[in-house]
């Protein structure tokens, strides 16, 4: 009886361990496939991050993973980026002008002087040559700025019956016994305003073409005939404050920065 009942329960612990073998195998092989499930995963994650960039990239439809599983099936290729068509128009390349005169494309107009030249050619007396026609060349030259006296010569008159002396007045002046013409104020105004041109350089150009006026005098010209624009500005400034918008330049200017400057 004792070899029969230790026969029983050897034989029921072989089918236990078998049943508790079965069941870790079953076991073993989930877990094998989880892992490589998630090895999949992995390998997908690492490729997004450390992988090659592309503006489009395809799923793969791994069956190791059911989370992603779906994925391809119902992805849309990306949509085409709208585009439009823009029609420009492109200046045409401008041919040359009517008051280009030369070929080298030189261009002015009617107000500029022109000074003619003529070439001499020893042929030119020689009866074996006929003079057929010409070649112009124009070339464009400067000269010095220049400065005239008006010399206004007034008659002195006398009449016989009384000798009564009558002499009509000089041109009348900006200012009273000033020596200035006009056009010479608003050619310094010009000059130093709007060509940026300093008093002492128009001063010295002055002394280059034998005239000799005292720099002082230049200054209290300016000083003068700013007084006479003094309505001109206060009329643009009334009109200025009168509009709705004020347009003003706020370009910031590094003023007192520097270490060690005021």
């Amino acid at each position: 009886m004792s070899q029969v009942s230790s026969m029983a329960e050897a034989t029921a612990r072989i089918k236990a361990l078998e049943a508790a073998n079965a069941a870790f195998e079953k076991t073993n092989a989930q877990l094998q496939t989880r892992i490589a499930e998630l090895t999949a995963q992995l390998d997908w994650f690492r490729r997004q991050l450390f992988g090659q960039k592309s503006e489009r990239r395809l799923l793969e439809d791994n069956p190791h993973q059911p989370l992603l599983t779906g994925f391809a099936e119902h992805a849309q290729p990306p949509a085409p980026a709208p585009t439009e068509t823009i029609t420009y128009q492109r200046r045409r390349r401008k041919e040359r002008d009517e008051q280009c005169l030369t070929e080298q494309g030189l261009r002015f107009d009617d107000t500029v002087p022109v000074e003619t030249i003529e070439v001499p050619v020893p042929e030119a007396d020689d009866e074996r040559y006929e003079r057929i026609g010409e070649r112009v060349t124009h070339r464009l030259a400067q000269r010095p700025g220049s400065y005239v006296v008006l010399r206004y010569v007034r008659p002195l008159l006398k009449r016989r019956s009384d000798a009564k002396l009558t002499c009509p007045a000089a041109p009348p002046g900006l200012w009273e016994g000033s020596s200035a013409d006009v056009s010479l104020i608003a050619g310094v105004l010009v000059d130093k305003f709007c060509y940026h041109l300093p008093l002492y350089r128009q001063h010295q150009r002055l002394a280059a073409n034998g005239i000799r006026i005292a720099r002082a005098t230049l200054t209290g010209w300016v000083h003068r005939a700013a007084g006479l624009l003094a309505p001109i500005h206060e009329a643009q400034l009334r009109h200025i404050l009168q509009s709705k918008t004020l347009a003003i330049d706020e370009t910031p200017i590094k003023a007192g920065r520097a270490k060690g400057k005021g």
